[in-house]
C-alpha cells in the first residue's frame, strides 16, 4: 500500500458543502483535494431553496450571514446554476398562524431582514392561485432559489482544486484510506459527506430525514415566489414523526417543485405513494390548480439531521487533524458558504465571521483529550 501527502487539505464529499468549503480553501491558496464515492446526496436531491430560518439565534445567525454570502457571490454564478432572489411567502391559514407570521416579522426586522407583512387581499394579488380564505403571510424579500448541483461545479471548478472519484473506507485523523487499499494524507481531512459521514465516524449524531419532491410540467408564470405554510415551522420542520407541509417553488424553467415531507427511521429511497400523495394534497389544499397540473417526475432525498438542527462544524475534538462539516438537515443549501467561511476561519485560528460556539462538534462529541 502506498501512503503519500497529496494535497494540504482533503475534502471528502463534493456536494454543495464539501464544494464550498472547498471553494473557500482554495481562494486563500489552499491545495485542496475533493474526494467523492458518486452516491446520491442531498444536494441532488434537494430544492434548493435558499432562506432564512429563525427557528433559534444560532440559526438565524448562520442562514442570514449565508443569504448575504450567495447575494455576494451571484454576479458570478453561472446561468445554468439558476439563482434567483424570488423571495418566500409563508403563508397564514388562519389567525394563530397569522399571530406566528407577526412575531417572525417582528424578529427578523429586528435582525436587519427585510420583510413585510401581507394581507389577506393583498395575498390573493401577489399569488392569484392560492386558494380564498388564507389569513395572510409574510413576505421575506431576499430569499431566493439556485439549481445546487451546477452551484457545486462552480464552487469545484477552482485552479487549486482536483477532485478524485473514490470510495473512502477509513479516517485517521489526517489520513484516509480508499477502497483500493491506498491510504492519502494532508494536513488536514474535512468530512463533508451527509448521512455517508456516519460510516466513516459512527460516533456522529447525525440520522437520516427522507424527503420527497415532485416536479411539473412547464406553466410559467403560475408561481412567484417560494410558497411555504407558516404550519412547517411547527409541523414538518420540528416534528418527529412522518410529516408533510406545503412548499411550492417555481422554477426559471417555468416548473413548479413541490414539496415538502419529512420522514425518520428508514434509509429506504423508494418513491412512497402514500406519502407523495399525503405531501401533494396538502400543497392542493393551499393552490387548488395544482391538482390539474401533470407531474413528470417524483423523487427522494435523505438530509443529515442532528439532534438539534443545527450542523457541526469545527474540528474533531477526539481526532486530531479531522474537521466537520456536517449535519446541516434542510439548511445545506442554504448555509453552505457560511459553514465554508466558519470552517476555514477555524482552520486557519483566525476570528470567524459569526459566533462558532453553537455549531461547534463538542456539543456533541466532548471536549478535546488533551484539554
Amino acid at each position: 500500500m502506498s501512503q503519500g501527502r497529496v494535497a494540504d487539505v482533503i475534502v471528502i464529499g463534493a456536494g454543495i458543502i464539501g464544494a464550498a468549503c472547498a471553494q473557500a480553501l482554495a481562494r486563500r491558496g489552499v491545495q485542496v483535494l475533493v474526494l467523492d464515492a458518486g452516491l446520491p446526496g442531498a444536494t441532488a436531491a434537494g430544492m434548493g431553496h435558499l432562506l432564512v430560518l429563525d427557528d433559534n439565534p444560532a440559526e438565524l445567525a448562520l442562514s442570514q450571514y449565508s443569504l448575504q454570502r450567495w447575494r455576494e457571490h451571484a454576479p458570478d454564478l453561472p446561468e445554468d446554476c439558476a439563482y434567483r432572489s424570488n423571495g418566500t411567502l409563508w403563508l397564514a391559514a388562519n389567525p394563530e398562524e397569522m399571530a406566528v407570521a407577526e412575531s417572525k416579522y417582528l424578529n427578523l426586522r429586528a435582525q436587519g431582514v427585510a420583510c413585510e407583512r401581507v394581507g389577506a387581499s393583498a395575498l390573493r394579488v401577489r399569488e392569484p392561485a392560492l386558494r380564498e380564505g388564507l389569513e395572510g403571510g409574510l413576505l421575506i424579500n431576499g430569499d431566493g432559489i439556485l439549481y445546487a448541483p451546477a452551484t457545486a461545479n462552480w464552487m469545484l471548478a477552482e485552479p487549486n482544486i482536483r477532485q478524485r472519484r473514490a470510495r473512502v473506507t477509513e479516517v485517521d485523523g489526517h489520513r484516509v484510506r480508499l477502497d483500493d487499499g491506498q491510504w492519502l494524507s494532508a494536513d488536514a481531512v474535512v468530512l463533508a459527506n451527509g448521512i455517508q459521514a456516519n460510516e466513516l465516524c459512527p460516533e456522529l449524531p447525525i440520522e437520516p430525514k427522507k424527503g420527497h419532491l415532485l416536479i411539473t410540467d412547464r406553466y410559467p408564470g403560475t408561481v412567484t415566489h417560494t410558497l411555504v405554510e407558516l404550519g412547517y415551522v411547527t409541523s414538518a420542520h420540528n416534528a418527529s414523526g412522518p410529516s408533510t407541509a406545503c412548499n411550492i417553488q417555481p422554477r426559471p424553467t417555468g416548473q413548479l417543485f413541490i414539496g415538502a415531507s419529512r420522514q425518520f427511521g428508514t434509509t429506504d429511497p423508494q418513491v412512497e405513494g402514500w406519502m407523495l400523495s399525503k405531501m401533494l394534497k396538502r400543497a392542493a389544499e393551499y393552490m387548488p390548480a395544482l391538482a390539474q397540473l401533470n407531474g413528470i417526475r417524483a423523487w427522494t432525498g435523505f438530509r443529515a439531521a442532528s439532534p438539534d438542527g443545527l450542523p457541526l462544524v469545527g474540528q474533531h475534538p477526539q481526532r486530531q487533524g479531522l474537521w466537520l462539516a456536517v449535519g446541516h438537515e434542510g439548511l445545506g443549501v442554504t448555509t453552505a458558504p457560511g459553514t465554508a467561511d466558519l470552517l476555514v476561519a477555524q482552520l486557519f485560528n483566525e476570528t470567524p465571521p459569526l459566533a462558532a460556539q453553537p455549531y461547534l462538534p463538542q456539543r456533541f462529541l466532548g471536549e478535546p483529550a488533551h484539554a
